[in-house]
């Protein structure tokens, strides 16, 4: 048998304009490349200190627990969830895309009575139905998704975050898109659990979830009857290791820490009035520009996440075959672009424009190789 190379490939370059990851700032892969050092090294403890200061500026919160989560998005979702959920507990969760209905699941498994609200995939939550469901059922816990990443639909907050606090009930919210390229104001919003990813809107690469538990949670969670399900998610024991005490947990991913470091100063460095002013111009421009080629919004306007654009597919996409077209777009052009999931599979796509993607000569790249397909 042919031995295996001794040396990586090269891998391709492209533009990622799907649902994620997206592509990383060069400063970012400078930090990621610098040399390592110890997970309780004071010049690394030192920097784990900013990330969670400038990960509350950015979550608009002041809350102490507020940390890099040594994961992806979907374990801060599982963190959030088997944290402040016991057996039995009642949670109404609001569905409208892939990753509500992924918050009943993990609810499901951690035991909880799950109450779903469901909206049709590319509309919002309705929000006078999340608050009968909510005062019907008086929950322990209400969930729901803030930038629904397989839709493109960003849902309002504060409404049925204040029916939840009517209800007595701690409300948790999924900002994986959301966050770094719209505001995101827990504390004035009332959110008492919120998780993310580095991979969408901070131009980082996948690997680590920033989570923020408010004073309201924390209480909860010191004070549950059982242990927490998972061990490596359980919030008593990472306060410990990223409060002050220190006390040793996990290996931190050191050089993903250091590049979400870079990856946050990039964006105070911008300002996020600039920034979400940013990625507003680059959806309008890439929907008009893909109207030009029979693409249409399925959001409608007020709803719209500027980050994710989902779009119907023309005829002469769906002629030539959408997946076959993304394939090719991928394979000659370089230019990755999602496919719809569940419900919307094979009648979407989802094209991101998050972080450093949000760019004017990104979205004129698709639609150059796209009227080149077209001719």
């Amino acid at each position: 048998m042919a031995r295996p190379p001794t040396e990586a490939p090269a891998l391709p370059r492209r533009l990622l304009l799907g649902p994620g990851p997206s592509n990383v700032h060069p400063r970012v892969l400078a930090a990621l490349a610098q040399p390592m050092i110890g997970h309780l090294d004071p010049v690394f403890l030192d920097i784990l200190d900013e990330v969670q200061e400038r990960l509350r500026r950015l979550f608009g919160t002041r809350n102490p627990l507020t940390l890099p989560l040594s994961a992806t998005g979907s374990a801060g979702m599982e963190a959030c969830l088997v944290n402040l959920l016991e057996p039995g507990d009642a949670i109404v969760v609001g569905v409208n895309g892939v990753f509500g209905q992924r918050m009943c699941d993990v609810a499901g498994r951690a035991g909880a009575r799950v109450i779903a609200v469901e909206a049709e995939p590319g509309s919002p939550l309705d929000e006078d139905q999340m608050a009968e469901a909510i005062a019907r059922a008086q929950p322990k816990l209400v969930a729901f998704v803030h930038a629904e990443t397989s839709t493109g639909v960003c849902q309002p907050v504060e409404n049925i975050a204040a029916a939840a606090r009517r209800a007595g009930a701690l409300t948790v919210l999924d900002c994986v898109t959301s966050l770094a390229g719209i505001p995101v104001c827990l504390d004035a919003w009332g959110i008492d659990a919120a998780y993310s990813a580095t991979q969408k809107c901070l131009s980082c690469p996948p690997g680590l979830s920033p989570v923020s538990f408010s004073e309201r949670a924390v209480k909860l969670i010191r004070t549950r009857s059982v242990p927490v399900q998972s061990w490596y998610l359980d919030l008593n024991l990472l306060a410990d290791y990223l409060g002050e005490e220190r006390v040793y947990h996990h290996t931190a991913p050191i050089s993903a820490i250091l590049g979400l470091a870079e990856g946050l100063r990039r964006v105070e460095a911008e300002g996020m009035d600039a920034r979400t002013e940013r990625h507003r111009q680059a959806a309008t421009a890439l929907i008009e520009g893909m109207a030009e080629l029979g693409f249409e919004p399925l959001v409608s306007e007020p709803f719209r996440l500027p980050m994710l654009t989902t779009l119907r597919l023309p005829e002469w996409v769906q002629q030539s075959g959408e997946a076959e077209l993304r394939r090719r777009l991928l394979s000659i052009y370089g230019i990755e672009v999602g496919g719809g999931l569940g419900k919307l599979a094979g009648q979407i796509w989802r094209v991101g424009l998050m972080g450093e993607n949000a760019r004017l000569t990104n979205i004129e790249c698709l639609l150059n190789a796209l009227r080149r397909e077209l001719s």
